[in-house]
């Protein structure tokens, strides 16, 4: 979680990414932040994240981008 949490805060230090739950919702995450941020996530975790999982539940807050990460090192 730590990881991630440094990736997002590359993206926008002046948010408060452990307390926000609407990053999508509120466009605090717009469009070209949630590509920047596959792509890290797939460079640190080597992961690789399915089109079909980019939804804005998935990219909310911290923990459902986290919880995304985990899901996707199990398969």
């Amino acid at each position: 979680m730590d990881e991630l949490l440094e990736i997002l805060n590359e993206l926008h230090p002046d948010v408060d990414f452990e307390a926000q739950e609407s990053l999508v919702d509120d466009r605090i995450l717009d469009s070209l932040d949630i590509v920047s941020l596959i792509s890290e996530i797939n460079d640190r975790f080597d992961v690789a994240i399915p089109a079909q999982e980019i939804i804005p539940e998935n990219f909310n807050s911290a923990k459902a981008i986290y919880a995304l990460i985990c899901r996707l090192e199990e398969d």
